[in-house]
């Protein structure tokens, strides 16, 4: 149980920060219609955001871990930029009413802001 609970809040948090991100960022945008749509998209961009991060976060890591150090750190700005933009484009090829026009400033902004929140959202609810 404990494990679900902490999923759960992991992709409450994730879709809150990114209705935060849609309301606070320039060029983040969500055009749905109602609540329900509007709730449904934001779970489904997390799951998206989750998945991607899950998958290539890891083999970007290893395979340019040589760019990490020679950076000290500063690529993750465009590798999570980069992740931000291929999640928008994935919600919108399935559909999805998410976007995000273009890599700066509103990709690696919302990649910026979307981590900061879910960091300080799973501090304060313990998600773990």
């Amino acid at each position: 149980m404990g494990f679900l609970k902490g999923l759960l809040i992991r992709l409450a948090t994730t879709a809150l920060a990114f209705w935060l991100a849609t309301l606070l960022i320039p060029g983040i945008t969500l055009d749905s219609d109602s609540a329900t749509e509007t709730v449904t998209t934001l779970v489904l961009v997390a799951v998206i955001f989750g998945v991607v991060n899950a998958v290539l976060q890891p083999v970007i890591k290893t395979v340019g871990c040589g760019f990490y150090l020679l950076t000290l750190g500063l690529i993750a700005l465009v590798v999570n930029g980069l992740l931000f933009l291929l999640t928008s484009w994935i919600a919108g090829e399935a559909g999805l009413p998410f976007h995000v026009n273009g890599f700066w400033p509103a990709a690696v902004l919302g990649a910026l802001f979307v981590s900061v929140v879910t960091w300080i959202l799973g501090a304060i609810l313990d998600r773990d």
